[in-house]
């Protein structure tokens, strides 16, 4: 399924990058992060304008993103 795409700009990578045609790709871990208001934006010039801000960090589920390894 070939493409064409535009200009790339990669900052900041973590785990894995495909170009090109893929049969399989699947997350091998997962993590949750709490983090306040415009904490984790990304970009090459960035402004970010935030009042007052709280994040509650309570979760009632067990599991959010289950992970099945298939070697």
């Amino acid at each position: 399924m070939p493409s064409v795409i535009g200009g790339i700009n990669i900052q900041n990578n973590a785990g894995i990058s495909n170009f090109g045609d893929a049969f399989y790709l699947s997350p091998k871990s997962a993590n949750k992060t709490n983090t306040g208001s415009g904490a984790v934006n990304t970009a090459n010039f960035l402004m970010t304008n935030n009042g007052v801000n709280a994040t509650g960090v309570v979760d009632p589920d067990v599991a959010d993103q289950n992970i099945v390894a298939n070697a």
